[in-house]
This record gives structure tokens, C-alpha cells and sequence, in this order.
């Protein structure tokens, strides 16, 4: 077969598949949107996307209004290469914060070399005996003390991991968790640690929604919201909870089942570029060294 009839084949497989794909993601747009609107819970309709997997930023937005802070400190743990997690949203916003994980990141968190403490990235293998350690390293990186925000999720020890690090008294106000759909409430099912559990694509991960329900109850948080997919969950500190009045009381109607083929909010907008992301961690260092600048020329 001659290289011209290939490419006239390739061509036309190309010309046929390409309108099948985007009106597969017209329907996973509109399903997504439809999902959105049509939760039992309220503060689920706030979902948009910036640099989460799917919904996960406009709701951490919408909880962070309610509970009054606009600027903060943030502990993710668990990024991938940095282009897509729970808090690069809130580098968009000003906010110092941390990152640990086990993955070279794509970019360069500081593009211009400037000295400043805005941000920390540690790349280390995880595990329950070390976490606060990092935890603790990292906030030191950034000269801070307090953290608002923790997200964590990595495909596996998640629950021992939140039970460490509450347990050495991180005290986020928001804490963001992966958990297992599958099990459904009022199922109970954490998997047994081990230091080098791998996620082979299987159920056997994390724990169910309603054992992390039981585990945040008693370090002092209520469910607020899962995210549409049945991916994350948020939990929030009781103190707030007159806050969200708006929120089913029943775990039940809070938890979301797995429908990890929702993936098509429009506010997304484009692709993620690199040079994209550095302008944002380019910007926060920046405004990080001229702040320690002014704090350096008052103490003087």
C-alpha cells in the first residue's frame, strides 16, 4: 500500500473520530453541569475547576468565604508533577503553602531565584512515621506556624496519614481527603497500612467515607462536602458549622457515589501551560521578598 493511500486512510479516520470525541465532551460537559445543579447539597453547586482534577477549587473558595479567611497558608501532600491538585488555586491567590510527593515537579516554583519563603516543595516517599516531620520541615521552610488548609491524597495510606498529623496537632481550619466511593455508607473500610502500599488501579485503597466521618469527629470536624466525582471530601472544623446550615445533616445525602467519568466543567477554560504556572509562583515570590524586604527595613 503506497504512503499516499495510508495517509488518505489515516485522514479519514481522523475526520470521522474527531467529531465522535467532541460531542463526548459536550455530553460529559452538560452531565457534569446538570450534576451540579441538581445536589442534594448546596455548597456541591458550587464546583468549578482552575487546577483541580474536577470540581474541587470552587468549592474550597466557597467553604474558605464562609469561614472568613481570604489569605492563608496551605500543606498539600500528594501533588503528581504540580499541574493539577487542590492548591495550586490558592497560589493563584496569594497564599503561601507547602507540597510534598514523590514526583519531580514540571516547572520551576521560583523563576527568578529571589530570596523568599513563600513556598516549599519536598520530594519524599511518604509514610506515617515521617509525615509530620515533612509537615513540620516544610512550614519552617516557609516561616509559618500556622496552616489553614491541608489536601491529601495519595492512593492509599490516606487515613493513617490524617490520623498522624491530627494527632500531632496540625489543626487546619479545612482538610481536604481523598476517600474510597466504593463503600457506600455506612460502610466502614480502611485498608491496613503499609509503608510501601502501590495503587494498582483497584478498590483496595484509602478508607470509605464514612470511617473518615468517624476519624475527623474526633479531632473536632464535621463533612461538609464531597466533590460531584466521589473523589474528595471536605471537612471543616465545628467551630463553623453554624456556617453551613445550608448542609445536610444526614452523612448520607453529603457523600457523593463514584462517577469518575464526570470530567468536563467548561470552567476549566484551556489547557494548563507551564509558563502559566510559573508566572503565579513568579508573582507570590516576588510579593513574599518584598514583604520580608519592608519587614527587614522596619526591624532596622
Amino acid at each position: 500500500m503506497s504512503d499516499d493511500k495510508n495517509l488518505a486512510i489515516y485522514n479519514h479516520f481522523l475526520s470521522a473520530v474527531f467529531p465522535v470525541m467532541r460531542n463526548l465532551s459536550l455530553i460529559m460537559r452538560h452531565a457534569e453541569s446538570s450534576a451540579l445543579e441538581t445536589s442534594a447539597n448546596p455548597l456541591a453547586r458550587f464546583g468549578a475547576k482552575v487546577y483541580s482534577q474536577n470540581d474541587e477549587d470552587g468549592i474550597t473558595f466557597e467553604i474558605l468565604r464562609r469561614v472568613g479567611i481570604s489569605s492563608g497558608v496551605f500543606a498539600e501532600f500528594g501533588v503528581g508533577d504540580g499541574t493539577e491538585n487542590n492548591t495550586l488555586a490558592l497560589v493563584a491567590r496569594g497564599w503561601k503553602g507547602l507540597w510534598v510527593g514523590n514526583q519531580d515537579l514540571a516547572f520551576n516554583t521560583n523563576p527568578d531565584g529571589v530570596q523568599a519563603s513563600a513556598f516549599s516543595y519536598q520530594k519524599a516517599w511518604i509514610t506515617r512515621s515521617n509525615i509530620d516531620q515533612l509537615f513540620q520541615q516544610g512550614m519552617r521552610s516557609i516561616r509559618e506556624t500556622q496552616c489553614q488548609l491541608i489536601s491529601l491524597d495519595l492512593d492509599g495510606n490516606d487515613y493513617y496519614f490524617v490520623d498522624a498529623l491530627l494527632k500531632a496537632d496540625a489543626s487546619p481550619e479545612v482538610f481536604i481527603v481523598e476517600y474510597n466511593g466504593k463503600f457506600i455508607p455506612p460502610i466502614r473500610f480502611v485498608i491496613d497500612y503499609n509503608d510501601q502500599h502501590n495503587w494498582t488501579g483497584n478498590d483496595y485503597f484509602g478508607a470509605s467515607f464514612s470511617s473518615f466521618v468517624d476519624l475527623f469527629a474526633k479531632y473536632g470536624y464535621f463533612p461538609a462536602c464531597c466533590n460531584i466525582t466521589g473523589s474528595n471530601a471536605f471537612f471543616v472544623k465545628n467551630k463553623y458549622k453554624d456556617r453551613f446550615r445550608d448542609v445536610p445533616d444526614s452523612h448520607d445525602l453529603i457523600y457523593a457515589p463514584p462517577k469518575y467519568f464526570l470530567g468536563g466543567l467548561d470552567t476549566a477554560g484551556h489547557p494548563s501551560s507551564i509558563a502559566g504556572i510559573e508566572s503565579l509562583f513568579r508573582k507570590l515570590q516576588a510579593e513574599s521578598a518584598a514583604r520580608s524586604s519592608r519587614t527587614d527595613y522596619a526591624r532596622h
